[in-house]
């Protein structure tokens, strides 16, 4: 990356010399995410204040109105809006998976420690040691590596199934092993409109209204049945959809800038052959899921455990008591609920970036030169696809890493 240096000198002492970069391309550095120790509760995406105020709020307005009228889909009436785009990120994880599993067992291996959950991409696997299975330190925290599959490479964490998320939107400890778990961005689809008769679930055609702390169906009972749609059916085709009040903005995820760095947003007419086309359309999948499943979070809530990774899509989570994490013993092993995040949703799994994939293996004194990026663009970068922009600092594609021999020299 070409950078340019500006020196200024300050006004109280001329000694003093500033400089400051400025990156050509404008774009911020972007390093992994520091993991939160096991006792520390996770960041919370809204700051505590705000939480906090629209509580007063929402306090405040119950008690001048008792009877509130809720917005789709707190009503049980779908996003007309968000129908479609719920296809189309089903349509971009069932890509994904398959170009990942075509990837991984043609193309470029996936190694996983036998002791501990590091993954790494490439033939050989690395000799940093950071492991931390049991009887590590007899290792020296050495890796211990097997073969890898796409179950590595990508993690979908399960939610339970709702079959109504307005009407009983909590599953108790109970019913555990009564409701079906499946990937919670698969949940999350199903939710936002997307049909598949294995997951029935309840779509409503009049709102429920929200009256002095409580949720009133006016809908008369009626058979539930199954209707039968296909991804090529209009929006307007589905009978429990209703628009908004407001203008209807047609939602796209191909407008603004590529982000594999291209001029269109597009996706890509690939012209390569073999594992580089296949490489390319993968990590289009990998994008275009995740930045569909932001749009859909934004009005389908998302609840994730402040502590563990358990994940539960709809306006409340589980009453599970299955917390084994930090300070579960004062929660009486419940979750502790909250806003959940897109790597919440779909963890990216970070792994270490190897330049060469035909080099030798990453050796533990210069990791601190070694940069990181999910497992899904690793991979797909090995296999021939080009570095996104947004991952090229985090993978410290600037910094010249020091060879074998020159580790004696290192200060």
């Amino acid at each position: 990356m070409q950078r340019r240096v500006v020196w200024e000198i300050t006004r109280h002492n001329k000694r003093l010399l500033q400089f400051r970069y400025f990156a050509s391309d404008k774009e911020e550095y972007a390093d992994v995410p520091k993991p939160s120790k096991r006792w520390e509760r996770k960041p919370y995406p809204t700051p505590m204040k705000v939480l906090i105020r629209r509580a007063k709020e929402e306090k405040e307005a119950r008690k001048a109105n008792p009877c509130k009228i809720l917005q789709p889909p707190d009503n049980g009436l779908l996003v007309s809006q968000l129908v479609e785009l719920a296809h189309r990120v089903n349509r971009a994880r069932e890509s994904l998976l398959h170009g990942l599993s075509e990837l991984v067992d043609e193309v470029v291996p996936v190694k996983r420690c036998r002791f501990c959950s590091e993954v790494h991409i490439g033939n050989v696997g690395h000799e940093i040691r950071t492991c931390t299975g049991p009887k590590s330190g007899f290792r020296s925290a050495t890796h211990v590596w097997r073969r890898g599959g796409v179950e590595d490479v990508v993690h979908f964490p399960l939610s339970y199934h709702l079959h109504d998320r307005v009407g009983k939107p909590r599953v108790s400890h109970d019913e555990r092993f009564r409701v079906e778990r499946l990937p919670a961005i698969l949940e999350l689809c199903i939710q936002a409109g997307l049909d598949i008769e294995e997951y029935p679930t309840k779509r409503r055609t009049k709102p429920v209204y929200w009256i002095d702390g409580r949720i009133v169906d006016f809908e008369a009972e009626r058979e539930e049945t199954t209707i039968e749609t296909s991804p090529s059916l209009p929006v307007h085709s589905y009978g429990s959809i209703v628009d908004f009040e407001v203008e209807r903005e047609e939602i796209t995820i191909e407008t603004g800038p590529s982000p594999l760095g291209h001029s269109n947003g597009k996706i890509i007419s690939c012209q390569f052959e073999g594992g580089k086309s296949l490489s390319v359309k993968t990590l289009e999948s990998w994008f275009e899921m995740r930045l569909g499943a932001e749009m859909i979070m934004e009005k389908y809530s998302v609840k994730t455990c402040g502590y563990c990774p358990e994940v539960q899509v709809g306006p409340k989570g589980n009453k599970v008591r299955l917390c084994r994490a930090a300070k579960h013993q004062f929660r009486n092993g419940l979750h502790a609920w909250q806003e959940a995040t897109i790597d919440d949703l779909v963890g990216p799994n970070y792994v270490w970036h190897v330049r060469d994939p035909h080099g030798p293996a990453l050796i533990n004194e210069l990791k601190r030169y070694y940069g990181k990026a999910p497992a899904v663009v690793e991979l797909c970068v090995q296999a021939g696809a080009p570095v996104p922009d947004k991952y090229r600092s985090m993978m410290r594609l600037d910094v010249v890493s020091p060879d074998r021999d020159e580790i004696d020299l290192i200060a």
